[in-house]
């Protein structure tokens, strides 16, 4: 079998030698135009007038986008209809694209842009969560989730906390930035080329605003340089752009931002504020909590219902709490329209619940992973049920938590940095370890679903389509593995072609870590129906009787109980195609017993849980507030993996993304509301130089889960979330400067916010919260 095998990826020669061809690297058709955008100086503001007349001076220039060119609906937004592609009356962000110059090349574009004047009325901006609070500027709020009476519970505890954390966002940073080529073919329709995670609805929205049904357009997905979320549904009004443009001129247009622009335009991981009262035992058993999160929208609304109602389900974390009110805002800001990232959510209601239970540890002297295991799922009925009602069947806390210990010698270690911390005045180590349980499955049960198109060909070769994007994250590896496990055959015979709305349409986003399992499964049924075909014809070559014993194997098909009678799969599918016999096949599979009411916000949203646990250890300066983080041992559970070189790619990369939002990676707006970290020269993101020379990663073995593609486990977000013990690392590390029962640690934790943290536990111990005892 191929599945389960170290392959490198499918790709991986093409990209290390520069050959991988991505959207904007094609041949360019015949006459391809470029479009550039004119931005908006202003967070809020009035339009009182634009004036295009100068952009016609310009060499080149070919026409400029406004409004007016939209022939079918001027708006994006994918669950409310919400986010005007072009504005006419007022500017919701700063740096919104107002109108679009089209030239015949891009610096013709450019140019004819910077020739484009528009008059302004400023208007006062909401600029962060809590300015949105002040003025009661929501998008929506959620329905609570919650389990018992938490007020009741609160009286009723022992010890009472209450404070709040917030978080910053994050850029995707993708490599290659948002790109998207539209031709038309001269009869009405058009073939887009889109650097998108989900090209059926590319292929709705660019539907929408051209006003043509959905045959008439065609979203093919090459691969993408990254996209983390990006490229969901950000990437849907640059294909639009593009196919206006298209439309407009009769000629093929590309669009392709530049950096500034992509961080400027595009959406970014929510910032989240969390505030709450926590009651808890002398032991440190949480025993009430209630909660409120707030996620920064920005200026539409575009994918935040769900990205908030992920965090409000994963507040919880690993732990179990008996009574707790979960309860949810979007606020909304004028800002970019922030939007799906690793994790969707999950990361940011995670790290209240780990600051909580830091705080509670440390209230009680108590040690932070003690606390945390305290608190655990465990047992069966209530107390391994989620506070949204779905039951942990396959619950791995304790074994993973076991086993990344032991491998760790963590103990050991803690004694060791005791030692050095009793030593060193200046330089403090942490260490920490903290749990992970995910949620796999979409929120939304409709996207929990996938197809797939296999061809096999009369000389044995086979294509092989699904609705599945690759954006580096080595789903088409993990694929091909799947369909030559699946029929058997060498993986030499296939060839992955690229995913595309006239081969497999109605696609659900690669998104949700889910993209193995759906698609996996998909190609699996297609498989099965084509060798249930073969195998009519391979019983009459072998003459056997039935086809119930035959085995597809390495290119073979033979009788199980009598293996020295066998035929070659390429003589099998000769023989089938001139016997009439189907080599093509549809597959498809939908995610089995999941459901949710949004009403009590109750149900079985998540197919299965994904677990993982890490250790870090960091040193502290405490000078520069700078740290290095020294090493890093994780066990991850990923069930039987499809592809464990893939996989423990996917963890370390994971890890290491988390590891940047929560300590370096800073977005700075000013205070008109301009993003000032555009640039690589501003934005931080980790490199080599951060990552520990101890990175030590192992896979749960023994891990199979039932009912899953050869009992695999998603991989692409849980990961992220183990880069939490950097943070509650260095958290520890802050305290041994100073005896204090908190450690207040926004997040990123920059330098320059960890030497504020150093300076608060050497001066003010315990000041930031209130604690009550009742006991």
């Amino acid at each position: 079998m191929s599945v389960g095998k170290h392959k490198p990826h499918e790709s991986a020669e093409l990209h290390v030698t520069g050959k991988a061809i991505y959207t904007d690297e094609q041949r360019p058709p015949l006459g391809m135009l470029s479009v550039y955008p004119v931005i908006a100086s202003h967070a809020k503001a009035k339009i009182l007038s634009i004036d295009t007349s100068k952009a016609a001076e310009v060499e080149g220039f070919v026409t400029v986008l406004t409004a007016e060119d939209v022939p079918g609906r001027n708006n994006t937004g994918v669950i409310v209809q919400d986010e005007v592609l072009f504005p006419t009356e007022e500017i919701s962000y700063w740096g919104q694209a107002v109108v679009w110059a089209v030239g015949e090349t891009e610096e013709a574009a450019r140019l004819a842009a910077s020739k484009v004047t528009i008059d302004y009325e400023p208007l006062e901006p909401i600029l962060s969560i809590k300015d949105a609070i002040a003025h009661q500027s929501f998008h929506s709020k959620a329905n609570p989730v919650k389990r018992g009476n938490v007020q009741t519970a609160l009286e009723n505890s022992a010890f009472t906390l209450s404070s709040e954390v917030s978080m910053n966002g994050q850029d995707h940073f993708y490599l290659e930035t948002q790109t998207s080529w539209v031709i038309p073919d001269g009869e009405g329709n058009y073939q887009v080329y889109s650097s998108t995670q989900h090209p059926t609805e590319t292929q709705v929205i660019i539907g929408r605003v051209l006003n043509l049904p959905s045959n008439q357009i065609t979203v093919t997905c090459i691969r993408m340089g990254g996209a983390f979320g990006g490229k969901e549904s950000q990437a849907n009004p640059y294909a639009a752009i593009a196919a206006i443009a298209a439309h407009k001129t009769g000629r093929p247009v590309r669009v392709k931002l530049k950096r500034s622009h992509d961080m400027t335009l595009t959406g970014k991981r929510h910032g989240f504020l969390g505030t709450y009262q926590v009651g808890f035992s002398e032991t440190g058993k949480i025993t009430a909590l209630d909660v409120d999160l707030y996620a920064d929208g920005g200026w539409s609304l575009d994918l935040s219902p769900p990205v908030l109602l992920r965090a409000m389900l994963h507040v919880d974390n690993a732990y179990y709490i008996p009574d707790v009110e979960v309860r949810g805002a979007i606020a909304k800001t004028n800002k970019v329209s922030n939007t799906a990232y690793r994790g969707f959510g999950g990361p940011q209601g995670m790290i209240v619940i780990e600051d909580i239970v830091d705080r509670i540890a440390r209230t009680l002297n108590l040690p932070p992973e003690l606390v945390r295991e305290r608190n655990f799922y465990y047992g069966s009925d209530e107390t391994n049920t989620t506070h949204y009602g779905q039951e942990l069947f396959d619950n791995r806390l304790d074994r993973i938590w076991s086993e990344v210990q032991a491998n760790a010698n963590f103990a050991e270690r803690k004694i060791a940095i005791a030692e050095f911390n009793q030593a060193h005045r200046y330089k403090k180590r942490g260490i920490a370890i903290t749990p992970v349980k995910f949620g796999i499955s979409f929120n939304k049960t409709q996207y929990n679903q996938a197809g797939a198109l296999i061809h096999i060909y009369t000389d044995g070769s086979i294509q092989l389509n699904h609705g599945g994007t690759e954006m580096g994250q080595g789903l088409h590896t993990k694929m091909l593995q799947v369909a030559a496990s699946s029929l058997g055959v060498k993986l030499d015979r296939f060839r992955m072609m690229n995913t595309s709305t006239d081969k497999v349409p109605n696609s659900s986003a690669t998104a949700a870590s889910s993209g193995s399992d759906l698609n996996g499964q998909a190609i699996k049924n297609a498989c099965e129906t084509l060798k249930a075909r073969l195998a009519n014809v391979a019983i009459q070559l072998l003459d056997l009787d039935t086809p119930e014993d035959l085995v597809f194997e390495d290119d073979w098909i033979y009788c199980r109980s009598y293996p020295s009678a066998r035929v070659s799969f390429a003589e099998v599918v000769d023989r089938a195609y001139n016997a009439r016999v189907s080599l093509s096949a549809t597959g498809y599979y939908r995610t089995p017993n999941i459901h949710w009411n949004p009403e009590t916000c109750t149900g079985r949203p998540f197919y299965y849980f994904a677990y993982g646990a890490a250790v870090s250890e960091v040193e502290v300066d405490g000078f520069t507030g700078t740290y290095k983080l020294r090493q890093v041992d994780i066990v991850h559970d990923v069930g039987e993996s499809l592809n464990p070189l893939v996989d423990r790619g996917q963890v370390e990369g994971g890890f290491v993304q988390g590891m940047g939002w929560l300590t370096m990676e800073e977005l700075v707006w000013d205070e008109q509301g301009r993003l000032r970290t555009d640039a690589p020269s501003t934005y931080k993101i980790p490199t080599i130089c951060e990552i520990p020379e101890a990175f030590n990663v192992h896979l749960l073995k023994r891990a199979a889960q039932d009912g899953v593609i050869y009992g695999s486990k998603a991989v692409g977000e849980p990961p992220f979330m183990l880069a939490m013990s950097v943070r509650e690392a260095i958290r520890a590390a802050i305290a041994a400067f100073g005896q204090t029962d908190t450690v207040s640690l926004p997040s990123p934790a920059t330098p320059e916010t960890v030497l504020w943290a150093i300076e608060s536990v050497r001066t003010h111990s315990s000041q930031e919260i209130t604690v009550s005892s009742e006991a």
